[in-house]
């Protein structure tokens, strides 16, 4: 029999405390940090959302591994466990390890990309985007029709319009598009995955037109586990298998080890093609380290090695997604206005929606995290006309959920406080822009409420 009530897979074994603090507090924090989340201290936070990227909790056999990792400059024997669990999973000839994920995205992209090139993803986000157009290339989202809805029923909305990626090279040219990548799951879309059949077209299309297919693959396990849970043809094989066989389409990945690699820090950039692994090489030892730490400590090799496996783990991925889907599911039911189905490490509110009186220009999803985070000390992430300027096709609000960290109580806390404020939502207003970076503004904003 099936009981309804969530079981985290695990035991509690050492705790932390979170911070309480008043409303008053809160308001000033809040304008202390020139009302961007980004900016607020830590330790005035209630139930941090912000990010699942480096804020899950490790295991003991994480733990363990820790204390057993080399610290040896080169040739560390925590770089080979690392490198064969990378390899395990991922299958690509060349394993570079990277401090975390954009710094991967940083050298793949520092080499490939110049002037008037052109990268098609799914839906790039933000540092991805970020890292193209600093090379003078542009990022192109091609996400299917559904995407573009959000409150739209589809069991694999972060797939790439196929169709449009070969309207693009025919307009381009393949010569301008030196790789395609795909983003799984498809976090700027909502965290929604990609299907295995959406994987295969890709890659038939680039091969067609000589064009490396890459995967942005921060959240391989989750998409993985919806492919067994969704996609004909999948519920009996393993969520590793699974995961294998999409990767193996592939001619490399970047990866940020922080989200379903399970660990606090880290990254990697995965290559097929010797020449090229030969350029990431070097710039890896100018920018980051020698190749077989890549600006980790060897403990963090560690780390990651294990925790890419744990992330396969049935068990957890069905807790995992069950949780972030009884979030969405109350939320939904209440009427809240957010990308459906629910993703995987996380859910979206669709600010627009909830606050339609906002126009996009004064953004009204930092008005709605600004007010989540005043009302319950909760902190979330805007994702849309901040993050992205014009190239924002929604302002969402993403609730990210830290790996292993959270209890179900804790998620019930997120849905009292997100009904109070949905009660309450004309009373809210729009934002002003006081200081923006050139790039990632989002990160060091300085903003101020509208009066009227």
């Amino acid at each position: 029999m099936a009981f309804k009530t969530i079981i985290e897979p695990f035991r509690i074994k050492s705790v932390e405390p979170i911070a309480w603090t008043t409303r008053e507090e809160r308001v000033a924090h809040l304008a202390a940090a020139h009302h961007n989340l980004f900016l607020l201290p830590a330790d005035a936070i209630l139930i941090d959302l912000l990010t699942d990227s480096g804020t899950g909790a490790m295991s003991t056999h994480q733990w363990a591994g820790i204390m057993e990792g080399d610290e040896s400059y080169a040739g560390s024997p925590s770089w080979v466990r690392f490198r064969d669990s990378v390899q395990d999973i991922f299958g690509y000839a060349h394993v570079i390890p990277t401090h975390q994920g954009r710094a991967a995205e940083r050298i793949l992209f520092g080499i490939v990309c110049k002037p008037g090139d052109v990268v098609p993803n799914n839906t790039h986000f933000d540092t991805t985007r970020a890292n193209v157009e600093f090379t003078g290339a542009e990022a192109v989202d091609l996400p299917i029709a559904e995407a573009r809805e959000p409150g739209a029923e589809h069991p694999f909305k972060g797939n790439m319009d196929v169709a449009a990626l070969e309207a693009l090279i025919d307009r381009v040219g393949p010569g301008r598009i030196p790789l395609v990548m795909l983003t799984i799951t498809n976090n700027s879309g909502g965290g929604q995955p990609v299907s295995m059949a959406n994987a295969r077209a890709v890659q038939a299309v680039c091969r067609r037109h000589g064009i490396p297919l890459y995967f942005d693959a921060c959240r391989f396990a989750e998409n993985a586990y919806f492919v067994k849970l969704r996609e004909p043809g999948y519920a009996d094989q393993t969520p590793k298998a699974i995961a294998q066989a999409m990767l193996r389409l592939g001619d490399g990945c970047t990866m940020s080890a922080k989200k379903d690699g399970m660990a606090n820090i880290g990254g990697f950039l995965c290559t097929n093609d010797d020449a090229l692994a030969q350029q990431e090489e070097n710039l890896l030892i100018l920018t980051e380290g020698y190749p077989t730490y890549g600006g980790l400590a060897g403990r963090d090799l560690e780390a990651i090695a294990i925790g890419l496996q744990e992330a396969l783990h049935e068990d957890y991925l069905r807790y995992r997604i069950t949780a972030t889907r009884y979030l969405g599911d109350h939320l939904t039911a209440a009427g809240v206005p957010i990308v459906r189905p629910p993703g995987g490490h996380a859910i979206y509110i669709d600010a627009r929606a909830f606050l339609p009186h906002v126009p996009p220009e004064q953004f009204p999803g930092v008005s709605l995290g600004c007010a989540l985070y005043v009302e319950g000390g909760i902190r979330t992430v805007e994702i849309g006309t901040l993050m992205f300027k014009d190239a924002a096709r929604h302002d969402l609000v993403r609730l990210a959920i830290p790996r292993r960290v959270y209890t179900q109580s804790h998620i019930d806390y997120v849905v009292e406080v997100v009904l109070h404020v949905w009660a309450r939502r004309e009373r809210l207003g729009g934002y002003g822009l006081t200081y923006a970076a050139p790039f990632l503004r989002h990160f060091t904003a300085r903003l101020a409420p509208l009066k009227g």
